[in-house]
């Protein structure tokens, strides 16, 4: 199967380093209906009903919709919202800078928050891992960001423990919008899965599969001494991540007021249901960017507390103001410097050698 072209800004990862596999291989087989088949596995069903159930309610409540257009007021909300938005990716960068300390690494802040901008539009791509994918070959590869080249383990651990852990400390928050009669506190259970007696294996897996879907499986095996194992439980990168999503939430809490439904639920309630849904969004395999999920989700979770209207005209705002965020973190990132292609890579001269680095301290 042909290499798929690379086509955003950042560098080019060196022949034979990335090679993406389509959803209707690999892991994804397993995914798959039992008979015959559906072509790409759940990911194309997923994304077809969550924007079709998304589209009935536009069809279904547009001239209610109309009424909810936003005033000037509203207009400077979404405008905050988007600012908000787009520092809270910059804080995503700087949590996944501790999440590195935390490794035994030593990142560059600067470098790190930039790679991480300029990489973070690769979520739209087809595939919905190439954000991942670009982050992963510029630590083993090298890169400004990092003084040596990672092994391939260590880079793999460092890259998916970003989204473990912000889709634990959201779902963290759920409770927080009342109990439902102990069902909330399901949520918490993640947390519990975060002890490294239940982490090392989790993530053992997850670098497989995400090795074999990276074509990365000869690498992984080939550093397997590289590979690390946690030791303790990882309070400072899970606080990283509450900063992220509560800044997420704040951008949310703008459209919220754009749209003057404020005072129509309590703000815990509102935190809650955008934890869920943002999670869902996050892990659930749909459309690239969460787009359909997260909207399905808030509609359901808060659906019989406000019209529908009301919750489409938050939703539909809120995906606005963070995809421009994306889009101008994205713009500001590459053109820093000259261009996210001249970030200095590493990989091209083979300066440095892989580091394991070091366990976390106990």
């Amino acid at each position: 199967m042909a290499r798929p072209v690379w086509p955003w800004p950042w560098p080019r990862l060196g022949p034979g380093s990335l090679t993406l596999k389509f959803p209707n291989q690999g892991w994804w087989r397993r995914l798959r209906w039992p008979a015959g088949g559906l072509p790409g596995g759940l990911r194309p069903l997923i994304t077809l009903v969550s924007l079709g159930f998304v589209l009935a309610a536009l069809l279904q409540n547009g001239r209610q919709l109309i009424q909810y257009r936003p005033d000037t007021q509203g207009l400077f909300w979404l405008t905050l919202g988007v600012g908000l938005s787009l520092l809270s990716l910059v804080v995503s960068g700087l949590s996944w800078a501790v999440i590195l300390r935390w490794l035994g690494l030593r990142p560059r802040l600067d470098a790190l928050v930039r790679l991480y901008l300029a990489t973070n539009m690769g979520k739209f791509l087809p595939g919905g891992v190439w954000h991942l994918a670009s982050r992963v070959q510029a630590l083993r590869l090298g890169h400004a960001a990092l003084p040596n080249r990672t092994s391939t383990p260590l880079a793999l651990m460092a890259v998916l423990l970003d989204p473990l852990l912000a889709a634990a400390a959201a779902l963290a928050l759920v409770p927080l919008g009342g109990l439902e009669h102990g069902i909330a506190l399901l949520a918490l259970v993640p947390l519990l899965a975060l002890w490294p007696r239940w982490l090392n294996p989790l993530l053992q897996r997850l670098e497989r599969q995400r090795a074999r879907q990276l074509g990365l499986e000869e690498a992984l095996d080939q550093d397997l001494a590289g590979a690390l194992r946690l030791r303790s439980y990882p309070w400072a990168p899970l606080l990283g991540q509450w900063a992220f999503v509560l800044m997420r939430f704040a951008g949310f809490a703008c459209c919220v007021f754009a749209f003057d439904l404020q005072h129509s639920l309590d703000w815990w309630r509102w935190l809650s249901a955008f934890a869920l849904a943002w999670t869902v969004g996050l892990v659930v395999p749909g459309a690239p960017g969460g787009l359909g999920v997260f909207e399905s989700v808030l509609l359901l979770r808060l659906g019989a507390a406000l019209p529908d209207p009301a919750l489409l005209a938050v939703a539909l705002g809120y995906r606005l103001v963070v995809t421009t965020a994306d889009l101008l973190a994205g713009l500001m990132a590459s053109l820093d410097g000259g261009g996210f292609a001249r970030a200095r890579m590493t990989a091209a001269t083979g300066a440095g050698e892989p580091g394991e680095g070091r366990p976390p301290s106990t």
